[in-house]
């Protein structure tokens, strides 16, 4: 059995509890697919019920901690220093259509750098967890990035903007690039899975533009802690505040981040 801190014991202990929830919630929203009215506001209940209980259970454990919620947005603590960064369902679209991928994501924030992540994809019962200095697991399991040093080699998960969002034209420039270069890109719907998917080696790499601090806190900690490597896609490194993202193994980081600025 490996050894979890307290915090990763809080995080996967809140997850599995509000899990429960949504897995009950996603069972009743493939019924409502038939319906005139559809399932929208009734995930929109899900979210809220299930960040609602996220909140209680990380808040009994640390109740001077902040929050960034998704729903609820910023709630200031005593402790100015740590912050939960929390998306009660990482994968809305998914799971209002009745597809099996999504996930809870808990990010902990210290001074501006995630320290600590859980994303739990209840479905499949695999729960990534790392910890700044202690590595990055997927269970009992040690996670370690993909090997593949070969662009050609590589598959790269990526997110389409989608209605609403201003960055169209930019992904339209860099996606027959990414594809011309590598084995193949996949768009599975939940950036914190996809973040989760470069850390188990699934895929070699990730890149998204225009991402919110909760689709990504807990995901970032865990490439790294993967020994992975994450940046902003021009380089930089506040991907949080930014929300443009690139994570890839330590051999392709570098020449996807060049092909990628090579036409933004």
């Amino acid at each position: 059995m490996i050894a979890r801190s307290a915090a990763i014991n809080v995080m996967t202990g809140a997850a599995r509890k509000a899990a429960r929830g949504l897995l009950r919630d996603f069972g009743e929203v493939e019924q409502l697919q038939v319906s005139k009215k559809g399932p929208g506001d009734f995930v929109s209940a899900a979210d809220l019920r299930v960040e609602k209980l996220l909140r209680q259970e990380l808040q009994k454990a640390r109740p001077d901690y902040g929050f960034l919620l998704e729903e609820s947005g910023a709630v200031e603590g005593n402790d100015r220093h740590n912050v939960w960064i929390v998306d009660p369902l990482d994968g809305t679209t998914n799971f209002l259509h009745g597809i099996p991928h999504f996930a809870i994501s808990i990010g902990l924030v210290r001074d501006g750098e995630p320290i600590a992540g859980v994303v739990y994809q209840p479905l499949t019962d695999e729960m990534f967890w790392a910890e700044k200095g202690n590595g990055s697991f997927v269970n009992e399991r040690r996670l370690r990035v993909s090997g593949r040093r070969k662009m050609d080699e590589a598959v790269i998960a990526t997110g389409i903007p989608h209605q609403g969002r201003p960055e169209h034209q930019r992904y339209m420039r860099q996606l027959p690039v990414v594809m011309n270069a590598t084995a193949g890109i996949r768009r599975f719907g939940s950036a914190a899975l996809d973040l989760a998917y470069v850390a188990a080696g699934r895929c070699e790499a990730f890149w998204e533009n225009g991402l919110k601090p909760w689709d990504i806190a807990a995901g970032i900690i865990l490439v790294k802690e993967a020994g992975g490597y994450v940046s902003e896609i021009d380089g930089g490194h506040d991907m949080l505040q930014s929300g443009n993202i690139l994570a890839a193994n330590d051999h392709l980081h570098l020449p996807l981040g060049t092909l990628l600025r090579s036409v933004d």
